[in-house]
C-alpha cells in the first residue's frame, strides 16, 4: 500500500492555541490549500496598531482568493496575559478576522519570531513563503499575497488615521521608552534641566521588572521628547477603578495638540489596560516637555512610544 507523506507545516503550531476568537479553533490540516496570513501581534504595541488598517483591508480583499489571516497574539506585558483585556481590545479595534491566544509563545517560536508586530506568508503545502518584520512595506506585502494566490490587480486603498496613523518619520527624535527596571533607561532624578529623551518620576513610585506603580498620590512622570505624538501604556490599580490624570506641554494644557485620549485641557482618565495617545501635535514639532499628573494611586505606567 502506497504511503502518503506529509510535510510539516509551518502551521502546526495552530493546533494547540488553547483559545480562539473569532473562529472555531483551526488546524494545520484544516487549512491545507489555503494561502495563510500570520500576523503576530500585542494589543498595546503602537507599530502593530499602524498596520492594522491594512492587514484587515487584506483579510476582506482577500477572503473569497483563498486568504485566511490568523492574528496571534502574544503578550508583551502581564495584563495582556487577561484573556478578557485581549477579548475586548479586539472588539474596540475591530479585529475581525480569527486571533489564536499565543500566551505561551508556542506559535512565536514555532516560525523562530523575535518581532511585534511580524507578518509570515504560509502557502497552501505549510511552508512559509514571504515574512516581514514591523511597519511599512505594506504593497510588497500585498503583492506577495496576490503572487502566491494567482491573482492581480490594484493593492487595497486604505485609511490609516488616529491611532494608526503612520509616524512622521522626518520629525521622530525620541525611541520607545520603558519606564520597568527590566528595560529603562535615561531617567533622571528630577525635571529641571531634562535634556532630550530624559525623563523622570515626581511622587513616590515603585518601579518593578515591568511598569512604574504610583504609591501614593498625586505622582506624576515629566519626559522631555521630539516627535509628533506621544503615547504611554497605561493600566488601572489592581482594583479597576479608573484614575484620572492632566497632561501638560511645556506647563500648558495641550489645547488642539491634544491625543485621542485627552481633551484641551489636558483631562483624561486611565479605565483600562492599553495604550493612550495622549499627544498629537498638529503644528511645527521642536522640543517639548511633557508630562502627565495622576490623582490616584496604583496606576501602572510601562512604556513611552511616539509619533
Amino acid at each position: 500500500m502506497a504511503s502518503i507523506h506529509r510535510m510539516h507545516s509551518a502551521l502546526s503550531a495552530l493546533d494547540g492555541a488553547p483559545v480562539w476568537l473569532n473562529s472555531e479553533p483551526l488546524t494545520a490540516e484544516g487549512l491545507r490549500g489555503h494561502v495563510v496570513l500570520v500576523d503576530f501581534w500585542t494589543y498595546s504595541c503602537i507599530n502593530w496598531l499602524r498596520t492594522l488598517p491594512y492587514v484587515s483591508a487584506w483579510a476582506e480583499r482577500y477572503r473569497d482568493d483563498g486568504l485566511v489571516i490568523v492574528g496571534a497574539h502574544a503578550p508583551e506585558f502581564g495584563f495582556e496575559h487577561d484573556l478578557d483585556n485581549v477579548r475586548r481590545a479586539t472588539g474596540e479595534l475591530g479585529v475581525a478576522y480569527p486571533v489564536a491566544i499565543d500566551n505561551d509563545f508556542s506559535i512565536w517560536q514555532s516560525f523562530g519570531n523575535r518581532y511585534w508586530p511580524a507578518v509570515y506568508l504560509v502557502d497552501g503545502d505549510g511552508r512559509v513563503r514571504y515574512r516581514h518584520f514591523g511597519e511599512e512595506a505594506y504593497e510588497e506585502t500585498e503583492r506577495a499575497i496576490q503572487q502566491l494566490l494567482g491573482v492581480d490587480g490594484d493593492t487595497v486603498r486604505v485609511t490609516a488615521d488616529g491611532l494608526a496613523e503612520a509616524a512622521d518619520w522626518a520629525t521622530l527624535r525620541s525611541p520607545e521608552t520603558y519606564l520597568g527596571a527590566a528595560r529603562g533607561e535615561r531617567s533622571r532624578s528630577h525635571a529641571d534641566g531634562l535634556r532630550l529623551n530624559d525623563w523622570t518620576l515626581a511622587g513616590e513610585w515603585s518601579v518593578g521588572p515591568e511598569a512604574a506603580v504610583l504609591d501614593a498620590a498625586p505622582g506624576s512622570v515629566a519626559y522631555r521628547f521630539a516627535a509628533r505624538d506621544v503615547n504611554l501604556v497605561l493600566a488601572p490599580p489592581a482594583s479597576g477603578a479608573p484614575v484620572a490624570f492632566a497632561v501638560r506641554l511645556d506647563g500648558q494644557p495641550p489645547g488642539e495638540d491634544r491625543g485621542l485620549d485627552t481633551d484641551a485641557s489636558g483631562e483624561g482618565t486611565v479605565a483600562e489596560a492599553r495604550m493612550y495617545q495622549l499627544v498629537r501635535q498638529r503644528g511645527p514639532v521642536g522640543e517639548r516637555t511633557f508630562e502627565i499628573t495622576f490623582d490616584a494611586a496604583g496606576v501602572r505606567a510601562y512604556v513611552f512610544t511616539f509619533g
